[in-house]
């Protein structure tokens, strides 16, 4: 199991977009609108390092508001 918090950058005005079709997707444990420079923040949990990089690659940066993201992963 890996754990990552996202924070992902969105066109404006379309963060309930985006955080309604993340919050389905079998990745998503908890995803949340954030105020500052980022938009929203989601947490994962995958099998493993390389999960991260197809839920990022695949899925999330493949939304059209999407704008830019930036992946912490969770270390111990």
């Amino acid at each position: 199991m890996v754990l990552a918090y996202i924070m992902v950058r969105v066109d404006a005005g379309k963060e309930r977009d985006v955080l309604s079709a993340v919050k389905d997707m079998s990745e998503v444990k908890e995803s949340h609108t954030i105020y500052g420079e980022w938009d929203l923040i989601i947490k994962i949990d995958v099998s493993n390092v390389e999960g991260i990089t197809a839920f990022v690659v695949e899925k999330l940066r493949k939304i059209d508001a999407v704008k830019l993201t930036s992946t912490m992963i969770v270390a111990g």
